[in-house]
């Protein structure tokens, strides 16, 4: 983890000479409240969860979820920390990415369901959608969601995150495209999603790092990261995978190569919709196992 350091009391003094005394003290205090609120966010990595092919070894998987949900949560054991985000009297709708070329992996999301249904959650008030989710009655009713999808670029946000995941729950997707997508936040203030998501996940096993151009997909540009973002905040978790792309772009290419269009829709996110810190500098990034090649 990086250190944070913010505005101390010498730095505010310096620079508000002439203010009267009570509004310095009050002024200083909203400071420091501000510099020192953090969103935190769980980068996990393990080299052995990926083979030479591709293949996913679900019971790595697994540990690093369970790792990424307890740190998340300040808990001594994993399932304390899912018992802390999920309660057995909920309806969790798992929502899903199935974008052909590179899904949310099947593999993660057994693990997920297999985690709410040991917090005793009923089997019928929990599934897993994407498409569907406008007609799914676990996700209309739903008390709780997860939100968990590749990181990878996208030709109408310039990234595919968390905060895009949710387009499928307005009816015509393509009204939030204009302006690099950079409404998504909206979708999140609707009575089927406001305050009910629990768990956001970036699947940074195999990300797309660069694309141009509607359904662009390139295996020069997916490389094996082997890892997960995992946070309770949408907007930092989706900064953090921004940079992620961000930083492998300039490792590859030397420079950060333009994408269709920049992703603004996390800023907005933030300071539109008050969803979440998009502030890298505000974000506490923990980062756990794997070390080699990590960026961040």
């Amino acid at each position: 983890m990086k250190e944070k350091r913010g505005i101390t009391r010498r730095d505010f003094l310096k620079g508000t000479a002439g203010i009267c005394l009570s509004t310095t003290l009050g002024s200083l205090l909203t400071s420091e409240v501000n510099a020192q609120a953090l969103s935190k966010v769980v980068v996990i990595r393990n080299a052995g969860v990926l083979d030479a092919k591709g293949q996913i070894d679900t019971g790595i998987l697994e540990s690093m979820l369970d790792r990424a949900v307890q740190i998340l949560t300040d808990e001594k054991q994993p399932p304390d920390g899912w018992k802390k985000l999920f309660k057995k009297t909920d309806i969790v709708g798992i929502k899903s990415n199935a974008w052909r070329n590179l899904p949310t992996p099947p593999e993660l999301e057994n693990v997920i369901k297999r985690r709410i249904l040991d917090v005793g959650v009923s089997e019928k008030n929990i599934d897993v959608d994407d498409r569907g989710v406008r007609s799914n009655l676990v996700f209309i009713n739903s008390t709780a969601l997860v939100n968990v999808r590749p990181v990878r670029t996208h030709h109408w946000s310039g990234v595919g995150t968390c905060l895009k995941n949710y387009i499928m729950f307005v009816q015509s997707p393509s009204m939030y495209h204009n302006d690099g997508c950079s409404d998504l936040g909206k979708i999140w203030t609707m009575p089927v999603i406001k305050d009910k998501t629990r768990l956001n996940i970036l699947v940074a096993l195999t990300p797309q790092f660069y694309g141009r151009g509607a359904n662009f997909f390139d295996r020069r540009y997916v490389w094996q990261y082997k890892g997960l973002i995992a946070g309770t905040d949408p907007v930092a978790v989706d900064a953090v995978g921004a940079e992620l792309l961000r930083l492998k772009r300039v490792a590859h290419f030397g420079e950060d190569r333009a994408l269709d269009v920049p992703p603004v829709h996390i800023t907005l996110a933030d300071k539109k919709y008050r969803l979440g810190v998009s502030d890298l500098k505000r974000i506490d990034i923990i980062k756990i196992g794997w070390t080699d090649d990590i960026l961040l």
